[in-house]
């Protein structure tokens, strides 16, 4: 499972190593989709509790990410009854995990709404690892060219891109905001597998990250 990285600027700290080993939430980059079963080759700072907004029968957390901060999701709603539900829970994952980075808590109690086993552990980390690390991150994160693929009753695998160019790495002591020009390093390629969960909430299961993929680049 990979944890999501934070923009190409990030490597001018010192946990640079860290930090660019994935993205998106969740343990190391890597090209390699078949470790995930089913994988398809061919600003206001509330808290993520009050205010629960209700789909599929559960009751899911609002999350408010600050002013500074954006998730722009293309193409995430196809009009189809089974692959949107998976691209929606994801959304809410991914701002989950910003928000939780925001707000530099690990134990930020929508995130464990969102991930389950591994990939919530090593979530937790590397939120842990990005507070340690004295930054959070500001901008905007635009994801686009979802392709989902529901293997079995409750699972099914979600591969997706990320542009970071306009998201930045910012010290939280300082307000200091990194940037870097935009490189084909500022396009990612995720590879997750979700598991529906007793409730009905996709949650991510695995992740990995492949950032400068061709599939992803302009």
């Amino acid at each position: 499972m990979n944890r999501r990285s934070l923009p190409v600027a990030v490597a001018l700290t010192a946990t640079a190593a860290l930090l660019l080993t994935a993205c998106g939430s969740g343990g190391s980059s890597s090209k390699d989709n078949s470790k995930i079963a089913g994988a398809d080759t061919d600003g206001t700072k509330t808290s993520a509790s009050p205010s629960p907004s209700t789909d599929e029968g559960a009751s899911r957390p609002k999350i408010t990410l600050p002013g500074d901060v954006h998730d722009v999701f293309e193409g995430w709603k196809t009009g189809d009854p089974k692959n949107d539900p998976v691209l929606a829970d994801t959304e809410r994952r991914i701002d989950a995990t910003n928000y939780a980075l925001s707000q530099a808590n690990p134990d930020e109690p929508s995130l464990g709404f969102y991930y389950t086993g591994d990939a919530l552990a090593g979530a937790s980390q590397w939120v842990k690892q990005v507070k340690d690390a004295g930054l959070t991150l500001t901008g905007t994160t635009r994801y686009f060219n979802p392709r989902v693929n529901i293997y079995a009753k409750n699972s099914a695998t979600l591969s997706y891109c990320s542009f970071e160019g306009k998201a930045y790495g910012k010290s939280r002591k300082t307000g200091k905001i990194n940037k870097d020009p935009v490189t084909d390093k500022s396009y990612i390629l995720y590879i997750t597998r979700l598991e529906k969960s007793t409730k009905g909430v996709w949650q991510t299961s695995a992740l990995r990250s492949d950032r400068g993929n061709k599939g992803c680049t302009p």
